[in-house]
């Protein structure tokens, strides 16, 4: 057989895929799980954006658009910052694609050598990681932990900063602790980065608009904006409008760096497809009433979740400030023996254990670089927290 190249052999594939596509193979042959791995919102797409969808099916609008989002799309973008955050970008400082996830590869593509370091926090996205591996650099992490409720501390971002350093990847609401900060705090972080004005920042923006308790987002041009020459932002409208299969991201930053992306998605992505793009449109411009009532019941769940999480022996889950998930930590179970007599030795043990005999789905804390954590995701339904939960305490009361 020919050969491959060899850059597959610098990233592993995503633990969230490997165990959601294990689930789906369980579920195929008629098991009942509960699976709490996916990030992905259990509502339907609102009516009002389904509607801007057939509209424009009606109207014959299933022709390319441009290779970096339709005029139309950019301007609902150019509207939507200046309306949440009082931000005022050029059409040409905005890109939209196929989803933020490859939006941020491509950014990464376009700012990175190989050797570079890039700078993140534990515990980290996935595929942020991942991304990161693919270009070749190295990602460099900021130790969290459930003490600073899993935030960088202005301290340890400093700590690990040098002249090597070409990115700094933040991601608040963060997936997948749901670490939120505070205005003083992300003020103190922008300190920081400011000592080092030859790093860029990609902030990773996709939770915004989750957030609980009555915290309020602070996007980090929002506490620096005379860090815009050299931040990107990222957002979509897959977490908060429900439309994770609509594929829609965007971006908007420096104009020499959004024509790199342009220039790397004219040979690559192609365009976003446009029936999609009319349905952003109708979310970016529509009323936030169908959010707020998402992000009412995803605080609801958290709240039932955490705490019966924490009536666990050997389980202890922090009440997280955003997102949708929780970080549990299962330090308590390693070292506990099986029914069948193995001894439960990591987080990847335990998601196992969870999955093959008890039918509960969750992602080993070392898919994220920091452990020991499941990471549980609270968007499904109640009823299914509460059985999931309840088999995850049976399971726990099995261990010896």
């Amino acid at each position: 057989m020919p050969g491959f190249s060899p850059l597959l052999d610098r990233f592993q594939p995503s633990a969230i895929v490997g165990v959601s596509n294990l689930a789906a193979r369980l579920s195929y042959q008629g098991v009942k799980l509960y699976n709490f791995s996916i990030g992905e919102p259990d509502f339907a797409t609102p009516e009002h954006i389904c509607q801007a969808a057939i509209a424009a099916i009606d109207r014959g609008q299933t022709k390319y658009s441009p290779t970096d989002g339709s005029i139309a799309l950019r301007e609902a973008v150019q509207r939507k910052f200046k309306r949440d955050s009082g931000f005022e970008f050029s059409l040409n400082q905005i890109v939209a694609t196929s989803g933020a996830k490859p939006l941020i590869a491509d950014i990464l593509r376009t700012i990175t050598a190989e050797g570079d370091d890039i700078v993140l926090a534990v515990p980290a996205w996935t595929s942020h990681v991942g991304m990161i591996n693919l270009v070749g650099a190295n990602a460099v992490f900021v130790a969290t932990s459930q003490q600073t409720s899993f935030r960088m501390t202005p301290q340890a971002l400093d700590a690990v900063m040098t002249d090597k350093t070409r990115a700094v990847l933040l991601c608040a609401p963060a997936n997948p602790s749901g670490a939120v900060y505070s205005r003083s705090e992300m003020k103190a972080l922008a300190e920081v980065l400011a000592k080092y004005p030859d790093a860029w920042i990609i902030s990773d923006d996709l939770y915004e608009h989750i957030v609980f308790d009555k915290k309020c987002f602070h996007s980090i041009l929002e506490v620096a904006p005379e860090l815009a020459g050299r931040t990107v932002l990222v957002n979509g409208v897959s977490k908060a409008y429900a439309m994770t299969g609509w594929r829609i991201g965007f971006g908007a930053g420096p104009v020499a760096l959004m024509d790199g992306v342009r220039k790397l998605m004219s040979q690559s992505t192609g365009c976003t497809c446009s029936i999609s793009e009319e349905a952003a449109i109708a979310a970016l411009d529509g009323p936030l009433d169908c959010v707020h009532t998402f992000v009412a019941a995803y605080q609801a769940r958290r709240d039932l979740a955490v705490a019966a999480l924490n009536r666990i022996e050997g389980i202890e889950c922090l009440s997280p400030g955003g997102a949708f998930y929780l970080y549990p930590s299962c330090a308590g179970l390693i070292g506990r023996r099986k029914p069948d007599g193995s001894i439960i030795e990591s987080s990847s043990d335990v998601a196992t254990y969870l999955l093959k005999d008890w039918s509960v789905v969750t992602v080993p804390g070392s898919a994220f670089e920091l452990d020991p954590h499941l990471r549980f995701s609270i968007a499904t339904a109640e009823q299914e927290i509460v059985a999931g939960i309840g088999r995850i305490a049976e399971a726990v009361d099995a261990l010896q």
